[in-house]
């Protein structure tokens, strides 16, 4: 990879621009995220740079447009995925805050700190938060709960969730997976079934432990 980078004429492609943007946003906050230091990083000219992107806004709208089609889409799909009861139902969205492939918490944090500069993303994101909202709302309403007290519940696991990530709350796995299930009693008003939380914890424990 070194030596093709490093070819004359070389000039990345978008998506290694992003991926240079991506890690300076999670690590510094938007204003890490500037092109001059991105392709010394990258070890390319940057005007190589606006080959990709006219501008650094475009940039960052690329990075916005990554956060939303990883993170609430899988959210959402998560909300969607088969489930014989609610609990079960729970856990498959409980897979967004345990497998950071599904849901990047730390590109959720970077982004809400900079919604708080940036009025436009403040607004997005106020509409991301109601969609995701809405989806794990239609998740209860699926398996039988009013309107009115799916919402409640959807809004208070969202939440805490988003409450997890702002204050950057470190748990170890397996402290995690054991708060789990009460997590999902409390959510639900029901209790997981022992197959449940089996089924839960085997699909997040590495192979060789219990």
């Amino acid at each position: 990879m070194e030596q093709v980078q490093n070819e004359r004429g070389w000039r990345g492609s978008a998506e290694v621009w992003l991926d240079a943007g991506y890690e300076a946003l999670v690590e510094g906050g938007v204003e890490a995220v500037k092109v001059m230091p991105l392709a010394q990083k990258l070890g390319l000219s940057r005007t190589s740079f606006y080959w990709h992107f006219p501008d650094r806004e475009a940039l960052l709208a690329g990075l916005i447009a990554r956060w939303q089609s990883r993170n609430s889409a899988n959210l959402v799909a998560r909300t969607e995925a088969p489930a014989a009861t609610i609990t079960e139902a729970v856990f498959n969205l409980f897979d967004c805050w345990i497998r950071p492939e599904l849901f990047d918490s730390r590109m959720e944090f970077a982004i809400r700190t900079w919604s708080l500069t940036d009025p436009a993303l403040a607004a997005t994101l106020r509409g991301v938060d109601e969609g995701r909202i809405a989806a794990i709302q239609a998740m209860f309403q699926r398996h039988g709960y009013p309107a009115a007290e799916a919402e409640t519940r959807a809004r208070t696991i969202y939440l805490t969730q988003v409450g997890y990530i702002s204050m950057r709350a470190d748990e170890s796995l397996e402290l995690r997976l054991q708060r789990i299930p009460a997590y999902a009693l409390t959510f639900t008003g029901r209790q997981p079934s022992e197959a449940e939380v089996a089924a839960f914890r085997a699909r997040h424990l590495p192979s060789d432990q219990p």
